[in-house]
């Protein structure tokens, strides 16, 4: 507890001291949607702090085919300011647009007009994903190593392989068994692997600088692809009751032949994992974007100054840890319910008749 009391201490005075200046705009005032926004959304550069009117970015390569044909850079080649109608300039008549429809996409200026290039680039969303596929082998492949040189009747195995083969058991007893039902067996591989990938993203989110701080599971293309896959599995996977429950159930002849309830059920095999992609995504992003809010509160009432501002700075580090904390636990919790649903999905596909 002693321990705990430094440390919030420690993180009180520091944010204390910290310069209002680094989290102003040009024109002085705090611009708190601006940091909210920008730690959320996707970009070409990792911006990982400013030391003063230094900004300290880790640059990412840029992989783009325009009109001129295949192009690879440094988005270091970019300019760092804007122009006048919004684009930061870069090599082969290529631009990112700070303004407009592809605001924070890079395009291609023809003649006065903006083209989207076939874009492969890796941005920040795409290298924390390739970190976080790292950490996520490392993790499972480290208590694998240890299995392989041990046999079932050793003493169970502690520490961090312990804790692993905790989470496992967890998963494949109270998640995939009951969800799935009988068979279960070759859809745990799947479902284990959703489970452990989001956990290890989410947790890595939480993380405020890098290899960490990246909004992985926070990006609806991520949660759309992860929402993809349960779908095709479930479909795949669906029995002939399945499928005549959808198109011919057991109701009445009269609902039948005015096709309510079929309608009903087959626009139900897409609403599934489209709430399974919102659900994951909006719980994340909400849960970055109320952090960072909350410690914006500090810089906002900055300039009051006196006892007003060690006040709120002191109510608002104590809401940003506890914050933490509940991010830390929603983020087990969000990687639980897309297994849980995708798992419970899967298992009533599988259905078989009665008869």
């Amino acid at each position: 507890m002693n321990k705990i009391k430094y440390i919030t201490c420690i993180v009180l005075l520091l944010l204390m001291a910290l310069p209002v200046s680094v989290f102003a705009s040009d024109s002085g005032k705090l611009n708190t949607s601006q940091i909210v926004v920008g730690h959320i959304k996707d970009s070409y550069e990792w911006h990982v702090t400013d030391i003063g009117k230094h900004h300290v970015i880790i640059n990412l390569p840029v992989i783009v085919k325009s009109s001129t044909g295949w192009h690879v850079f440094s988005s270091s080649l970019f300019s760092e300011e804007a122009d006048a109608k919004g684009y930061r300039h870069g090599p082969y008549n290529l631009a990112i647009a700070t303004m407009g429809d592809h605001t924070g996409k890079i395009i291609e200026l023809q003649g006065g007009k903006e083209v989207v290039p076939f874009d492969i680039s890796i941005t920040k969303t795409v290298a924390v994903l390739f970190i976080d596929a790292i950490i996520l082998l490392l993790c499972i492949l480290i208590p694998a190593r240890w299995y392989r040189h041990h046999k079932a009747s050793d003493p169970a195995p502690g520490g961090f392989t312990g804790f692993v083969e905790m989470l496992v058991s967890y998963v494949e007893e109270n998640i995939v068994k009951p969800g799935v039902g009988e068979g279960y067996e070759k859809y745990s591989p799947y479902l284990m692997t959703c489970f452990f990938f989001i956990l290890t993203c989410n947790l890595m989110g939480v993380v405020p600088f890098p290899p960490g701080g990246g909004n992985v599971t926070g990006n609806i293309a991520v949660t759309f692809f992860l929402a993809l896959c349960t779908f095709v599995i479930t479909q795949f996977s669906g029995t002939k009751h399945y499928w005549k429950d959808i198109f011919w159930p057991d109701v009445p002849k009269a609902l039948k032949v005015f096709p309510l309830i079929p309608l009903i059920e087959f626009v139900g095999i897409f609403t599934k994992p489209f709430a399974l992609m919102i659900r994951l995504f909006a719980n994340m992003m909400a849960g970055h974007a109320i952090a960072l809010s909350l410690t914006c509160i500090i810089f906002v009432v900055a300039a009051i100054g006196g006892a007003t501002f060690y006040g709120m700075t002191a109510l608002s580090v104590l809401m940003s840890i506890f914050m933490m904390c509940l991010e830390l636990l929603v983020c087990f919790i969000q990687a639980m319910v897309f297994t849980m649903l995708s798992s419970i999905f899967i298992g009533l596909a599988r259905v078989k008749s009665e008869d």
